[in-house]
């Protein structure tokens, strides 16, 4: 299992705790992805980067854990006049597609270490040839950080990412400070680990 229960209060009492804008890194490398293509995103909260993806008019495919964050994301989406596919499910138990997105997206989501190489093996297995993966997440570094961040065994850089993500070839790894507005929860400097994978058209 993954999913943490808290999440359920979190999205229930704090509305849209990482904002309503889409994650940067995300922004800046959704260029990759071809136009019309199918996106997954993994861990998708309440929908802010899910909604975005939509209205870029990408087919996307959204997985979350928490109820609450999945109804908020459904509701979000149709304030915004796109559609998305949202489901509930636990990434441990989901029966992860393969070989058929052109994007899978996993923003700020983060794994016990005894099982983190899984769902990113499955991410990875779920892309169609050409496909990328477009991954940012908090670095060991930011550990008792002020501005977000899991426990600090489920931080991890960007050589594990490269390592979880193969096949794929790396076309970003980068491991450096930034500086995060992304709601309430997600404030000010913070040290990130971001990736960027291709599969090869002829794998």
């Amino acid at each position: 299992m993954t999913f943490d229960p808290k999440w359920n209060a979190r999205y229930a009492a704090d509305g849209r705790p990482f904002g309503d804008r889409p994650n940067d890194f995300l922004r800046a490398e959704s260029w990759r992805i071809p136009k019309g293509g199918r996106v997954l995103t993994i861990g998708e909260g309440d929908g802010r980067n899910a909604v975005w993806l939509a209205r870029q008019g990408f087919a996307v495919t959204a997985v979350e854990g928490s109820r609450v964050g999945v109804e908020n994301a459904r509701a979000h989406a149709a304030s915004d006049g796109v559609d998305a596919d949202f489901h509930c499910a636990d990434l441990m138990d989901w029966d992860w597609p393969t070989a058929v997105f052109d994007a899978v997206v996993s923003i700020f989501v983060h794994f016990p270490p005894t099982i983190r190489a899984i769902p990113h093996a499955r991410a990875a297995a779920a892309l169609a040839p050409g496909g990328v993966a477009i991954v940012e997440g908090f670095h060991p570094d930011q550990a008792g950080g002020r501005s977000g961040g899991p426990p600090a065994e489920m931080l991890c850089d960007s050589t594990t990412l490269a390592t979880d993500f193969a096949p794929l070839t790396p076309l970003v790894r980068l491991d450096g400070r930034v500086r995060l507005d992304e709601g309430p929860r997600h404030q000010g400097d913070a040290y990130v680990a971001r990736y960027v994978g291709v599969l090869s058209a002829w794998s």
